[in-house]
């Protein structure tokens, strides 16, 4: 069902007691789409429905691959013609909407290719920066441009295969440019050795590629603590079917929705086993005062009194919001430290939450890298979300408690969890 243009939230009347299974992880489908077209084609069950997945099958598919998604049973098959190249379309002019997963990964994937391809989106693509994975793709002889020559999307792409070398990337923007360079260099002409300059972001995003990596048999070396990469080229790799894990930045929302009633939430399919480092949510949650228990095929938060914490987010920096929201409702102020990076995101995220934390009545200081919130008597208001996802989802928690929180274009959590809203009323 479409959703309004304003949505209020009404407050639970009791505390929750469930289990919910939240839809496949983001991550995971689009990092699997890639490695199943540069491997000849796999099977992908549990994939996720939304629109950064639906505008990734639509690029491979404008690439020449055959995509096939069958997204009522979770299932998207990805083959590559008979006898077709590495990329089997000679040219392509791409739309990723807002995806920077899909901007970032096809701008390294197509590389391998030979022929003219051209990367656009929306409005606020076109302002995301991506002139680190530009530099590095060019140092490896890969005529790649923006335009109108900014550092931003557009980017078109002159390819003429990928000769691989040594490439050196920065880290301190997105660990997305990394991701996409890792994927791609199994298949250049050469031996690949990447190195990291300066800070690298989200390692366990890195850690989730070299993993997936390894899944669909291709080697890479990781050397030091994510400083440094050697791939070798030419390699082949395959796998017949995968399976894709819950998303754990969508089962944050579900953790936070127990810490902040006091309530009993329990995410199937999701442990701490998980490739994906935002499953750790669930323990910062536990350093609040929440009860966090981990079983063999689900994770179980219960609230409790919560309290204020002073916290590194760097690692998980996509539950970000998910936690200024819970921490509205701590005793003591909560810090969030290290994640200058999310302002590069779907809006200016650090500014955003600032904002829309401050609209419902919490004193919030905003930091160059964080912010700290510290807890006041919240109130009713009309929450803009940017077009952003995680703040439709991580601002709809605050209405669980407080009467009056109506979310403005609720609808862009199309972008991760259609259903969300539709998951988050069977509380």
């Amino acid at each position: 069902m479409p959703l309004p243009d304003r949505l209020e939230i009404k407050p639970l009347v009791r505390p929750p007691h469930a289990a919910v299974r939240v839809p496949g992880s983001k991550s995971i489908t689009n990092r699997a789409m890639v490695l199943a077209a540069l491997t000849g084609g796999c099977r992908l069950e549990g994939a996720l429905e939304s629109e950064d997945t639906e505008v990734m099958v639509h690029c491979l598919g404008k690439l020449g691959f055959q995509v096939a998604a069958d997204w009522r049973n979770e299932v998207v098959v990805v083959e590559k013609p008979a006898g077709a190249g590495r990329i089997p379309a000679k040219s392509a002019e791409l739309y990723v909407a807002n995806s920077g997963t899909t901007m970032r990964f096809v701008t390294a994937m197509v590389a391998l290719g030979e022929g003219r391809y051209r990367l656009d989106g929306v409005a606020r693509m076109r302002e995301r920066p991506i002139a680190d994975l530009l530099a590095a793709l060019a140092e490896a002889g890969v005529a790649i441009r923006s335009e109108p020559n900014n550092g931003c999307p557009p980017v078109v792409v002159e390819a003429n295969g990928f000769r691989g070398g040594t490439i050196r990337v920065k880290g301190d923007v997105s660990s997305q440019f990394l991701s996409g360079l890792l994927m791609a260099a199994p298949f250049a002409d050469a031996d690949v050795a990447i190195e990291v300059q300066g800070t690298l972001v989200s390692i366990p995003y890195v850690a989730m590629t070299t993993a997936m990596m390894g899944q669909f048999g291709l080697k890479v070396e990781t050397v030091g603590d994510y400083r440094a990469f050697r791939i070798p080229g030419r390699q082949q790799g395959g796998l017949r079917t995968y399976a894709i894990e819950p998303d754990a930045s969508s089962s944050s929302y579900f953790f936070g929705a127990a810490a902040v009633t006091g309530g009993e939430i329990a995410v199937l399919g999701l442990t701490r086993d998980s490739m994906q480092g935002d499953v750790r949510f669930a323990d910062v949650l536990g350093q609040m005062g929440c009860v966090v228990q981990h079983h063999a095929d689900r994770i179980v938060v219960r609230g409790g009194t919560l309290r204020g914490i002073d916290v590194d987010m760097n690692d998980i920096s996509d539950t970000v919001m998910t936690l200024g929201a819970v921490a509205c409702f701590a005793e003591g102020p909560t810090t969030i430290r290290n994640v200058g990076h999310i302002r590069h995101k779907e809006t200016d995220r650090l500014t955003a939450l600032a904002t829309e934390l401050r609209r419902v009545g919490a004193e919030v200081h905003l930091h160059d890298d964080g912010l700290t919130i510290v807890p006041q008597p919240l109130h009713g208001a009309e929450i803009e979300t940017y077009k952003d996802h995680r703040m439709a989802m991580s601002l709809a928690l605050v209405g669980l408690r407080t009467p009056g929180i109506a979310i403005h274009d609720p609808g862009c959590v199309g972008k991760t969890y259609p259903r969300f809203f539709e998951d988050l009323a069977k509380l």
